[in-house]
């Protein structure tokens, strides 16, 4: 009902602007496009899942974490949602402005990384505390399904690359 309400207030007050007059068909297409777009948020309609990976990290003090980790998600995130504690990690928010969420691969675990590392992580890396042939940045790291089992070290410490 709020929805119908909705639209004719939309559509009466583009009628009453400069905007060109809308046709019975476009009309038509317009409350079915409503319907559709108040449907996909219906509690009742399944949400579509996304594959879950294991992930291990393994902290700074020697204990591993293992968690479970969305496919398509970079392991920044994945590191927030789970409340993985890593202190400092994180700082710039995945906007690759620091070295903070900076972890070390295996070199298997590494080359199963499709994306390879762009100029401007590689000049983040560089600042990096404990940089290694396989290190990446976790914001830019986007989890795949082969990606499960991952084992992925936390350097011992951090360099904020804005300080």
């Amino acid at each position: 009902m709020y929805t119908k309400r909705l639209i004719r207030t939309i559509v009466s007050r583009m009628l009453a602007s400069d905007v060109p007059s809308i046709t019975s068909q476009s009309w038509s297409q317009l409350k079915a496009n409503s319907t559709l777009q108040v449907n996909r948020f219906c509690s009742s309609v399944p949400k579509p899942q996304k594959d879950l990976v294991k992930v291990t990290f393994l902290l700074r003090d020697g204990q591993r974490q293992e968690v479970k980790a969305k496919v398509g998600d970079n392991l920044l995130d994945i590191i927030v949602e789970n409340s993985v504690d890593i202190d400092g990690f994180g700082a710039c928010e995945g906007t690759l402005a620091c070295s903070t969420c900076h972890l070390i691969f295996k070199q298997e675990d590494y080359d199963k990384i499709p994306d390879k590392p762009t100029d401007e992580e590689l000049d983040m890396l560089d600042l990096a505390f404990g940089l290694t042939e396989t290190s990446r940045l976790g914001c830019q790291v986007i989890v795949t399904k082969d990606m499960d089992g991952l084992e992925i070290s936390v350097p011992k410490g951090v360099s904020d690359a804005r300080r």
